[in-house]
């Protein structure tokens, strides 16, 4: 099975994850909607919102087949399979010259070492919550929460805003996401 960037219409990702998961059974399809806790400030008062990750994005992994990318395919609401080449590619034909080699591979999958971070600071569920965060000499700690351990992909912190900025790279592509971080003042290494 193969990771695959679906590009679908924005705000609704949360429906199709739901249609994609009514017409295929969990064996056949893993299908995730990242999503993540921000702080939004409107009128003085802190609102602590759930938004979508990678907005107009849904993630599958599947052993894709030209049944199966037609099912997707005519899902409501989904545009494409995001693809970084070619969209179709012609069958390989095989030494023989008669038989066709059957090749599935239509569109560019995501490597499970760039899904990998994304699996991570998700845990067990579709919500990235906050981490607690120090910053000191302007080195960046994170002490606990889903980004513990990936200090080096947090570009840039909005102290005023209690968000980061995270880079996560999907199919090749730096992608600079923003999440939400509580920040404390004094670092404890234990």
């Amino acid at each position: 099975m193969n990771w695959y960037a679906l590009y679908v219409e924005t705000g609704n990702e949360e429906q199709v994850r739901q249609l994609l998961l009514q017409q295929f059974d969990e064996r056949s399809l893993v299908c995730i909607n990242p999503k993540k806790k921000v702080p939004e400030k409107r009128s003085g008062i802190t609102y602590h919102r759930v938004r979508t990750l990678f907005p107009g994005y849904v993630f599958i992994k599947i052993n894709m087949s030209p049944e199966y990318y037609h099912i997707i395919k005519n899902t409501p609401k989904v545009y494409k399979l995001v693809n970084n080449g070619a969209v179709y590619k012609k069958p390989a034909r095989a030494a023989s010259g008669n038989s066709i080699k059957e090749d599935y591979s239509f569109f560019s999958t995501i490597p499970e070492e760039e899904m990998a971070p994304i699996l991570q600071v998700m845990g067990t569920t579709d919500v990235l919550e906050y981490s607690t965060i120090t910053i000191e000499n302007s080195r960046i700690h994170v002490d606990s929460g889903p980004l513990k351990g990936m200090e080096e992909r947090i570009k840039k912190v909005d102290k005023h805003k209690n968000r980061a900025k995270v880079l996560f790279e999907i199919m090749g592509d730096g992608k600079l996401i923003d999440v939400g971080v509580e920040i404390t003042n004094k670092y404890d290494p234990t």
